[in-house]
């Protein structure tokens, strides 16, 4: 009898909702022993415009114009005849497949959405015949590094329909000893925080993250605000630092850049000056994207500036695109890469960004999207790769909280073999 273990029988794709009530793509990978490995892809409203394509039925009345049958048919026809016979034990072949199939660089054809849901489910159906689990599966035995969450816990910009410019607001509990810990204190922090808004009339209601979305006096406030709770929650500000995702590429006008709610404007040289004086005055360790995705030149003086003194993560900038990425190493524009699987496509091809910014001296954060599914693959991946952070949004609504049970549930199982950030449990 032929052994066919670990060969693919089919592929199975259906339409499903993402966090927000839009439409994404589920894909199951069943192999011939009969094991069915399953993975969703999600999509953010804060898109750089480098992304691999998302396919959607456009022409389509269903759900406005956001269907994604058409993606779902990509991958029973297309792609999952391709597919059939090959092992999900050479994940390498099985993204070059995908690549191949698709033929455009930017995923223009199946669309990202569609190969990205097979890449995973085909890992994770392989992690399952193994028995074993999927973060040992993808990184060996090396794969014990806890990331440290960045818990998005006050949303502003594209991610909430109030006054604040700036996205995300984040805590990152960097002094703590284990992620356990740090999934514990971002949910008091985040506790205390929503008492302080309701003691000075602000709303408490969510936005797409799960971090609250009030109107406030400015975007300063809000930081202050957290900076605050942090103390009231009876942690200190060398324990729990502050991260901003300020997402300007929203912003850029040409040359200029005018903040959409407030209608403000400013150049790149006057966004250093502010950011600068943020990093004087508050604990903060991280700005992502404080400039726009096309303003090279303004990076490297914000890099010149503040490079030596704090995290400055390219997302839209980068878009886990190794050659965007190579451009920023030659250029010496930023220093942290944001890792995005849906915006390039396949698991090899992530995998190759974060060993390029490895090789290079670049930190990376594995991350989320605002659209999200409770699919935690990316808790896993984030262990795979051993990486400083991981960025899954407020410890609330079950799409984020999937992600840092995950995560613990890890370091359960890792016991004291488990690192935290430089720490040994």
């Amino acid at each position: 009898m032929v052994n066919k273990s670990g060969e693919i029988k089919e592929i199975r794709a259906r339409e499903i909702l993402d966090s927000r009530g839009t439409p994404t793509v589920e894909a199951v990978v069943e192999l011939c022993d009969g094991t069915r490995g399953a993975a969703s892809v999600p999509s953010g409203a804060s898109v750089g415009k480098y992304e691999a394509v998302e396919r959607r039925d456009s022409d389509s009345p269903r759900y406005n114009g956001k269907s994604v049958l058409g993606t779902a048919r990509g991958i029973e026809e297309i792609i999952s005849p391709a597919l059939v016979g090959k092992s999900v034990f050479n994940q390498a072949a099985i993204d070059h497949a995908l690549c191949d199939l698709d033929g455009t660089e930017t995923k223009a054809r199946l669309g990202a959405n569609a190969t990205l849901s097979v890449s995973l489910a085909a890992a994770r159906a392989a992690s399952l015949t193994l028995g074993t689990p999927l973060f040992q599966h993808l990184g060996g035995s090396a794969a014990r590094r806890m990331p440290v969450p960045m818990f998005n816990v006050i949303n502003g910009g594209a991610h909430a329909n109030n006054n604040l410019e700036i996205q995300e607001f984040m805590l990152v509990p960097v002094g703590v000893p284990a992620v356990c810990e740090a999934v514990r204190a971002g949910a008091e922090i985040y506790r205390i925080l929503s008492k302080i808004l309701s003691a000075k009339g602000y709303s408490t209601a969510v936005g797409d993250e799960g971090g609250f979305a009030p109107d406030l006096k400015c975007d300063e406030e809000a930081i202050e605000l957290i900076t605050e709770a942090i103390i009231q929650s009876g942690y200190n500000t060398e324990e729990i630092k502050i991260a901003l995702d300020v997402a300007s590429s929203e912003w850029a006008e040409g040359e200029r850049y005018i903040m959409p709610k407030s209608g403000k404007a400013a150049d790149a040289d006057e966004l250093i000056d502010y950011y600068e004086r943020l990093v004087n005055d508050y604990p903060v360790i991280s700005i992502e994207d404080g400039l726009g995705e096309d303003d090279e030149n303004g990076f490297i003086r914000l890099t010149e500036r503040l490079g030596e003194r704090i995290m400055l993560v390219g997302d839209d900038l980068f878009v886990t695109n190794a050659e965007r990425l190579k451009r920023g190493i030659a250029k010496r524009y930023a220093n942290t890469i944001l890792i995005k699987p849906n915006q390039i496509g396949t698991l090899t091809e992530t995998f190759n960004v974060i060993d390029m910014a490895r090789r290079h001296g670049y930190k990376y954060i594995i991350s989320h999207r605002s659209g999200e599914t409770v699919d935690t693959f990316i808790s896993d991946l984030a262990v795979a790769t051993n990486a400083p952070f991981i960025k899954a949004g407020a410890p609330c609504r079950g799409e984020r909280i999937a992600k840092y049970n995950r995560l613990t549930e890890i370091e359960a199982n890792l016991g004291c073999g488990a690192l935290y950030g430089d720490r040994i449990k």
